[in-house]
């Protein structure tokens, strides 16, 4: 017979998962839309930059209220803060370099979403859970 606490355990952490890719699924979409509409009046780095503080707002009430469901207070605001600047660096790094292999400015975040999603939630759970 099973443990039904670890089994409880277990899928907390799926729905944990599920939910973080529904709040992360559409801060990205926030953001890449954000990204191609500013894209039309600015450059990429700025562009993805307002994008990506539009998504920012966004995923921190959301990751605190649905994702992680816990208290929105300071010192998880900072770790989410830390969390997403190191995000941020990783994303403006991905991006320019994309755009330097010759991958359009406006196709260039996919790749970029590619690598940086999976670290973000890593380092979100982290600075959200502790």
């Amino acid at each position: 017979m099973k443990d039904s606490t670890n089994l409880s355990d277990r899928h907390k952490g799926w729905g944990e998962v599920l939910r973080f890719g529904l709040v992360g699924g559409s801060a990205t979409v926030i953001q890449y839309l954000a990204y191609w509409w500013l894209l039309k009046i600015i450059s990429p780095t700025p562009a993805m930059t307002i994008a990506y503080a539009l998504s920012f707002a966004y995923n921190f009430y959301a990751s605190t209220h649905y994702t992680f469901r816990v208290d929105a207070n300071a010192r998880r605001g900072l770790g989410f803060a830390l969390s997403h600047t190191i995000n941020y660096v990783l994303q403006m790094g991905t991006l320019n370099a994309a755009i330097a292999m010759g991958i359009s400015k406006q196709w260039a975040p996919i790749p970029m979403f590619a690598i940086c999603v999976p670290i973000n939630f890593l380092l979100v759970r982290y600075f959200l859970k502790r």
